[in-house]
Parts: C-alpha cells; structure tokens; sequence
C-alpha cells in the first residue's frame, strides 16, 4: 500500500483547527487507498538540534547523532511517497514543529548543486517522499498572513528537490464552529478537505477550485478586526 506520514504541530491536537482540516484531509487519502501515518509533534520527544559537527552529513550521512523520537519519523518517511506537515500559523511556527523541520536534515544528502542560482541538494536515495504538502490554519482573515509559512516548507521541498504540492489553508478558521458545532460553512470546509485528500491521491495534486474551496472568506475583513478587537477593548 502506498504510505504517506502526517505531523501536527499544533500543541491542541486533535481537538485543535489544524486538525479540523487535516483530519478530513486524510480520510480523503485513505478513502483513496492510502495508508497514513498521524503523528503530534507535541507528544513526540524530540531534543533541539545541537550538533556542531554536521554528524548527518559529514560523519555519517543520513544518520542523526541524537537518539529520540525522530528516529521513527526518519523510519517511517524513508517509507512515504507523501510528507504532509500541518500547522497553525504562530510567529511564524510552534517550536515543536519548527524543531522537527530542523531535524529532518539526517534525510537529505549532503551533495549541494545549483539550480536556478540557488544552492540546493536532494534526499537520499532510500527516502521515497516525492510531495510534501502544507496544511495550515490561522486566526486571521487574510491568507496573506500563511506567507511565511508557506515559504518555509515551500523552500524545504525545494532544498530537498521534491514537489511543494501546496498550501491548504484555512483563514479564521475558529469560524467554523459556532458552539462548539460546525457550522454550515464550516462543513463545506470539512468536505472540501476531504476532497482535496482525494483529489492529491487519485489525480497527484490538488485543484485550485478546492484549494480555493477551504480557504475562502467565511466573514468580511472590517467584521472579523472588529470581532478580535472588542475581546480586548
């Protein structure tokens, strides 16, 4: 069965907005045939990257010195054609998350090339990821606020020289309950999620009509600065 692993950096978990949309996601892929490993980088145990030496490159390539849950992550990806990191949009990501992304060094191959006069390398061969899709979900209105993020592990797929398949993202998305319910929007995101879980399995890459499908307006700009700035007037 094809395999594909997916890493939450949202401290809430299951119960957060990054989940809301991941989860639908995929049991799209599932729904497709694939097989997908959930991880949560808040219960992984995973020490900061304090190596001098470069150890994963120069001493020994592939292998990170560091002992700790990412050893099952470096596993499990070796095996997945499809990396997915899911995250809620911070300043710019929760450091668990930003820790695992520093740590997934030991899966790139240290032999540095020039492509579009950029310095870039590639995984090792054993490393079968050939996409790595981005979900994310924020607070605010604009999906221009996803920038940063999007750009952080649109320049890891292309240090890695695999596929960037994307951004999912979900603006406001705290709209999408209403006591703790979804409401009828939200459902549509839900669906939407779950489509694009499909679409990226069975076609290879998501459609612009369904990426467009979850992150679309569910409240104007001027309402939402007023609803975020009377809970602090």
């Amino acid at each position: 069965m094809r395999k594909a692993v997916a890493i939450n950096g949202s401290p809430h978990k299951q119960s957060g907005n990054t989940a809301m949309i991941l989860s639908p996601l995929i049991q799209g892929m599932k729904n497709a045939g694939y097989d997908v490993d959930l991880f949560y980088a808040h219960d992984l145990k995973v020490k900061d990257c304090d190596c001098t030496s470069m150890y994963c490159w120069y001493k020994k390539p592939g292998s990170c010195y560091i002992k700790d849950d990412m050893n099952l992550l470096y596993s499990l990806s070796r095996d997945a054609e499809i990396l997915i990191l899911a995250t809620p949009v911070y300043v710019p990501l929760p450091g668990d998350m930003q820790n695992i992304i520093n740590r997934l060094c030991p899966l790139i191959k240290p032999l540095l090339e020039t492509r579009n006069e950029r310095t870039r390398a590639r995984f090792h061969e054993d490393v079968k990821i050939r996409k790595i899709l981005l979900v994310s979900t924020g607070g605010w209105w604009e999906k221009g606020n996803f920038g940063t993020v999007v750009k952080i592990i649109e320049e890891f797929a292309e240090n890695a020289s695999v596929e960037f398949a994307g951004a999912v993202i979900r603006p406001h998305a705290f709209l999408m309950k209403k006591d703790g319910k979804l409401t009828k929007d939200g459902e549509i995101v839900i669906e939407a999620a779950r489509k694009a879980g499909e679409e990226l399995v069975k076609q290879g890459t998501i459609s612009q009509e369904t990426f467009e499908a979850i992150s679309r307006p569910l409240i104007s700009e001027e309402a939402l600065k007023q609803m975020h700035n009377s809970w602090i007037e």
